[in-house]
C-alpha cells in the first residue's frame, strides 16, 4: 500500500485526471501480485477512492482534472493471500494555502498520535479520543458519521473505530487484532452529506477535509504498522 501511495503522490500535479491516477494504482497493485480491494466492493467502480477539497471520502475517479491549490485524498485497499490492507493519505496539488497545509499536518499528526497509543490492554476509546483531541485543539472537527474499522479476512470487521469519544469507552485491544485507523478531519463543521452519485461524501458546509489511514496490528508492546514500506 505504501508503495502504491508513493507512486500516486509522484504523479499528482495540475492537469492530471483522477482516472489516470486510478489506473496507475490498479496496474501497480496487480504488478505486485495483489488484488485491488475496493473495485467491485458493494459495487464501487474503481480501484482508488480519490476525493478533492471538500470531498471527505469515496470520491469516484473520472475525467476531473486536478488544479493547482487543491488537496487530494487517496484511499486504497489491496488483498494479499486473502488478507486485506487499507491505507490513505492526502496530498497537495502544487502550492496550497497555509490553511490547507495546516489541515494536512494536523490530520496526519492525529493519526500518528493515535497509532502511538495502540497496545494490547488499551481501551479502544483511547484511540478515538486521541484523534479528537489533536484535531479539536487545532480548531478543526472530526467527521462523526464515518469510522475506522477492524480488518483482516474481510475489508470491514469489528470493532468500529470512531474518531471521537471518551478514552474510557469501547473494548480492550487484544494482541493480534488488526485495525484500520483513519482520521477524517474538516476545517469547518463535522457534518457531512452524500452526493447524488451515492458514493462521494462531502462536508456539509463546503470546507476542506483531509484523510490519513494506516492498517496496524496490535502487539504486546505497541502497534505494528502494516501499511508502511
Amino acid at each position: 500500500m505504501a508503495d502504491t501511495l508513493k507512486l500516486i503522490e509522484k504523479n499528482i500535479r495540475p492537469g492530471v485526471t483522477t482516472k489516470e491516477l486510478d489506473l496507475l494504482a490498479e496496474d501497480f497493485i496487480h504488478s505486485q501480485g495483489a488484488k485491488p480491494a475496493f473495485k467491485g466492493y458493494h459495487g464501487y467502480p474503481a480501484t482508488a477512492c480519490i476525493s478533492i477539497d471538500e470531498e471527505v471520502v469515496h470520491g469516484i475517479p473520472g475525467k476531473r482534472v486536478l488544479v493547482e491549490g487543491q488537496i487530494v485524498s487517496v484511499d486504497l485497499g489491496a488483498i494479499v493471500d486473502g488478507y486485506y490492507g487499507d491505507s490513505a493519505a492526502t496530498f497537495p496539488v502544487g502550492e496550497i494555502s497555509d490553511e490547507k497545509r495546516k489541515l494536512l499536518e494536523v490530520t496526519k499528526r492525529s493519526l500518528e498520535a493515535a497509532l502511538a497509543k495502540v497496545k494490547a490492554g488499551t481501551k479502544l476509546g483511547v484511540i478515538s479520543s486521541t484523534v479528537q483531541q489533536v484535531a479539536e485543539e487545532a480548531g478543526y472537527s472530526v467527521v462523526r458519521d464515518l469510522v475506522g474499522h477492524g480488518i483482516g479476512r474481510a475489508m470491514h470487521e469489528d470493532p468500529q473505530i470512531p474518531n471521537f469519544g471518551s478514552a474510557n469507552e469501547g473494548p480492550v485491544l487484544d494482541k493480534g487484532m488488526v485495525l484500520a485507523i483513519e482520521p477524517m478531519v474538516n476545517v469547518g463543521d463535522y457534518k457531512v452529506l452524500t452526493k447524488a452519485d451515492g458514493w462521494t461524501i462531502v462536508t456539509a458546509d463546503g470546507s476542506a477535509s483531509a484523510h490519513f489511514e494506516h492498517t496496524v496490528a496490535v502487539r504486546e508492546t505497541g502497534g505494528d504498522i502494516l501499511t508502511l514500506s
